[in-house]
């Protein structure tokens, strides 16, 4: 055999066993749509938002996306128009990734979409407040009125709206600011607000939230996820199992304002232990007539401690996911998809049918600046707003 010979056959050999070696390793490009993540028993594909989908600009400000992942192969999607969570991927009993956020799969279909909150950060107050006004030290403030005859979560150009300004700090922390400028919605001061978001390595997602002003004013922020814990668009929300740390709740009258403090006990709002979540809609129960079913305020109980405290804990029927809520607001609201029509389509391809997801936004009450009664919304200048709610992800035993 000639001496070339054997130099080429080698170097076949070679080739041949590294090949495969050199496959097994590679992960598809960052927002390439698809990542391959090794798991246990197998090889699990996620498919991941296009970044070309959100790069683009609104008011000659930048938009992009944000992928965060842990040591865990969770991950998450992000992007800096509404400083919104677009997915998020977590193991089910199986130890598949499951996304089990709903949300668009491109900036055209959020800003087109007339449900505007999807995944969003809203603000500057979370919630309905009454008939659009309230006053602070004798002076009345009129907000926009988007949802007759009240103003809900900031108005039509809220947080929601906003291209926020964003660092990618590290795989697994995303922070995102925005200034909104004295009088925005009819808000008084300048309010300088950070959201940031942070996966940690035992499969947890913080969310914390800072906000200063240079005038009093009030102040109520939020994350509004859409939540199907058997994976986004996949089936009724209703027969999760939901516990919330709550004996007491804010009943509503027809526009769904609160109308003060009721006990839970007796009610089909008592989920003090687990509990289905369609498994009493069908009860001839006033407040359920008024939300089309459960869309309310629950009061947590607390120490006080100002540290996050467990507030909720919900199981997905199917996936055996478990989400945990923990958080140092004093209420939470919680949204059955009661007005969810089947309209949008998710970025998996499946609808936004009628409650095939929910919400549970941590917040200070509705409408607070107008009930004394309630914890104070009221932010000072030199003071500052600090919240943080932390979502803890396990697998059912």
């Amino acid at each position: 055999m000639k001496k070339s010979e054997n130099i080429h056959l080698n170097f076949i050999a070679i080739f041949i066993f590294l090949f495969p070696l050199y496959f097994s390793c590679q992960q598809p490009a960052e927002g390439s749509g698809e990542a391959k993540n090794e798991s246990k028993d197998s090889v699990i594909s996620v498919k991941l938002p296009a970044i070309e989908s959100f790069s683009d600009s609104i008011d000659n400000k930048p938009v992009s996306i944000f992928f965060l992942k842990n040591k865990q192969k969770m991950q998450a999607a992000l992007t800096n128009y509404g400083a919104r969570m677009v997915g998020l991927w977590v193991p089910d009993k199986n130890g598949n990734l499951l996304d089990i956020v709903a949300g668009f799969g491109s900036l055209k279909d959020y800003v087109s979409s007339e449900e505007r909150y999807y995944g969003a950060i809203v603000g500057r107050y979370g919630n309905r407040i009454a008939k659009g006004k309230f006053s602070l030290d004798g002076k009345s403030y009129k907000l926009d009125i988007n949802n007759p005859p009240n103003s809900l979560h900031g108005g039509r150009t809220g947080f929601h709206s906003k291209v926020w300004d964003a660092l990618q700090k590290d795989s697994q922390t995303v922070i995102f600011s925005f200034v909104s400028p004295d009088g925005e919605e009819g808000y008084p001061g300048k309010l300088s607000v950070s959201v940031t978001y942070r996966l940690t390595d035992d499969n947890a997602l913080y969310m914390n939230y800072e906000v200063s002003t240079d005038k009093k004013t009030v102040i109520n922020i939020t994350n509004h996820n859409f939540w199907n814990l058997n994976g986004e668009g996949n089936g009724s929300i209703n027969n999760h199992e939901l516990m919330i740390a709550a004996t007491r709740y804010t009943p509503v009258e027809s526009t769904l304002i609160p109308v003060g403090i009721a006990p839970v006990v007796n009610t089909p709002f008592d989920f003090t232990r687990p509990m289905k979540i369609g498994a009493r809609l069908d009860q001839n129960n006033e407040q359920l007539k008024f939300g089309k079913g459960y869309d309310h305020n629950f009061v947590l109980e607390k120490k006080n401690t100002g540290a996050p405290e467990l507030a909720a804990v919900v199981e997905g029927d199917l996936s055996g996911i478990v989400m945990e809520i923990l958080t140092s607001e004093p209420g939470i609201q919680f949204y059955g998809g009661n007005f969810m029509q089947g309209r949008y389509i998710y970025k998996n391809g499946s609808r936004d049918e009628y409650r095939t997801a929910f919400c549970l936004e941590t917040q200070h009450f509705p409408d607070s600046p107008n009930q004394p009664a309630f914890p104070s919304t009221v932010l000072e200048p030199g003071k500052k707003y600090s919240s943080e709610t932390i979502h803890r992800f396990q697998v059912a035993k």
